[in-house]
């Protein structure tokens, strides 16, 4: 391990132990939080999901004959199985589905990137990791994304030359889509003398550029999760933001099965966040109540300490015989005498101070001080 990534560790770690742990503790109590909010969300979509009835796309019209519930919340919920086709297809519309510019494949959907590789270094442990990535870079930089899209809708078992079909709307939707990937070149990014100065000082120099072509080809089988309703009299549907999933490759089951399977993280998750949280916290509680209960006793003996030699000023500054006074003041009694070499030489104040030196030693004999005693008259 490096030295910098030593002193690295280091400072994360204190910053992590700060106040005996407290930072860690609100640090996880705040995940806890996120993670508990996460099951919530997803619990109640298992639930939805779990209720909507599966439709086949030939009995979607029989869903607005039952009655008028499913106008509600922009329509009912239902779960439809079907085949991808472009919608000009299906209206008999001469027009083509979009095409593939690198693989030549028909689509309906075009997603292509272009993204800058970074370079990664050997960290902790031989870890693939980088410091820059934990405090949010990443080490792949997204330069270019190009989105095409036709209208398109499913169909059933694939026979696109019937009447019934749902339309498929993507508006607004924050979904990702079931893609597919026909295109993927890495093109290396040859060496500069300025990518050597970053090798030496950064760590994060490019080594490529990725380029990425995602499809939704025509004929694919996915399932759609949303609220349906009638536009101009053809069924259509539509994406629900609070529900994981809108378009995808696997069936009503199989997603049951894997927001079921989420869920049972998320709990088990937020149990084992919260009870390292409440321990680091009540760790942490109890060791600075305890520090704080030890400076506030060690304050009011120090108060105390201090404020003796002035509540008898007046009774130590009166008429005191020449042989009495303090050494180093000469104004008040010799009250305080210093162990262990015996010695009754300054007044209370004086003695406080001298105690309280770098190196304490008594100002006649020059012998260590270990402490003082007041002395009292009978």
């Amino acid at each position: 391990m490096a030295s910098y990534e030593r002193e690295i560790s280091a400072a994360v770690a204190r910053l992590a132990l700060a106040g005996d742990g407290a930072l860690l503790g609100f640090t996880l109590a705040i995940f806890a939080l996120q993670t508990w909010s996460k099951f919530r969300s997803s619990s109640s979509a298992l639930t939805k999901i779990r209720q909507a009835r599966a439709f086949r796309i030939s009995d979607l019209r029989s869903l607005f004959s039952e009655s008028d519930e499913n106008q509600a919340e922009g329509g009912k919920l239902v779960v439809v199985r079907g085949q991808v086709q472009a919608k000009s297809t299906v209206d008999g519309n001469s027009k083509v589905p979009l095409f593939s510019q690198d693989s030549g494949e028909k689509a309906v959907v075009i997603l292509s990137t272009q993204t800058c590789l970074y370079n990664e270094w050997r960290g902790i442990f031989g870890w693939n990791f980088d410091w820059r990535a934990l405090l949010g870079r990443s080490l792949k930089e997204q330069l270019t994304t190009s989105f095409r899209m036709v209208p398109f809708v499913l169909v059933e078992d694939g026979n696109w030359l019937c009447s019934d079909y749902v339309i498929v709307n993507l508006e607004n939707s924050r979904h990702s889509l079931p893609l597919t990937t026909v295109y993927h070149q890495l093109r290396p990014i040859q060496a500069t003398p300025f990518t050597f100065l970053q090798a030496i000082f950064g760590h994060g120099y490019p080594v490529g550029i990725l380029d990425e072509e995602k499809i939704l080809p025509p004929g694919k089988e996915i399932t759609a999760v949303g609220h349906c309703n009638l536009q101009c009299g053809v069924p259509e549907i539509r994406s629900c933001e609070w529900l994981p999933y809108f378009l995808s490759d696997l069936t009503k089951d199989q997603l049951v099965a894997d927001l079921a399977l989420q869920t049972r993280f998320l709990f088990w998750g937020g149990i084992l966040l919260s009870t390292l949280s409440v321990g680091i916290l009540s760790y942490s509680f109890i060791r600075n109540r305890s520090k704080w209960q030890e400076w506030r006793s060690w304050r009011q003996a120090q108060q105390q300490r201090s404020s003796t030699p002035e509540m008898t000023e007046n009774e130590e500054t009166g008429d005191v015989p020449d042989g009495q006074l303090c050494i180093i003041c000469l104004m008040r009694r010799k009250r305080s005498a210093f162990l262990p070499c015996g010695h009754l030489v300054c007044c209370a104040r004086c003695a406080a101070l001298v105690e309280h030196d770098a190196i304490p030693r008594c100002p006649l004999c020059r012998q260590d001080i270990q402490s003082s005693i007041r002395i009292y008259d009978s």
